[in-house]
């Protein structure tokens, strides 16, 4: 697992690698905000040059995945390119109870699945550019203690 900070929010950043790396700019400058609040578990979402850990086996990046998803304390997901193994994070994560905000850019050929944008676990917005991400991940996070629990 990835070290932590003592004491710093523990952040699951979520975004589609098997699903399409459209949007892999937009998970790095978030990730890169992100690390402004604290540790994100998931930071290599970001990584510009992600070829899908082509060279591990599937269980190993499940275990991994799961293991850092469980020890989160919120988790933040980038929603606008579907992805199977995001939404199989974001399931595992209500159950968990995690507090978990969803960042969906509206596009003219893409809906936000109902799965997601209608569970009473999961906080989902629209967002128009970084800017707007970042407002609403501010509202998200700025009162968050390490425990993912508010002030």
């Amino acid at each position: 697992m990835k070290d932590s900070l003592p004491g710093s929010l523990r952040i699951y950043f979520s975004g589609s690698i098997r699903g399409g790396r459209a949007d892999a700019q937009v998970y790095h400058d978030m990730i890169e905000y992100l690390k402004t609040f604290g540790n994100v578990l998931t930071e290599h979402i970001g990584r510009l040059d992600l070829v899908d850990e082509r060279e591990m086996p599937p269980c190993q990046i499940h275990d991994r995945d799961l293991t850092w998803l469980k020890s989160s304390d919120v988790i933040i997901a980038e929603v606008t390119t579907p992805s199977l193994g995001v939404g199989y994070e974001l399931g595992r994560a209500v159950e968990m109870g995690k507090p978990i905000l969803c960042l969906f850019r509206q596009t003219d050929d893409k809906r936000l699945s109902g799965m997601i944008s209608g569970s009473p676990g999961i906080l989902s917005v629209v967002y128009s550019d970084l800017e707007d991400a970042k407002i609403w991940i501010n509202g998200f996070l700025k009162d968050r203690q390490p425990d993912g629990k508010f002030k």
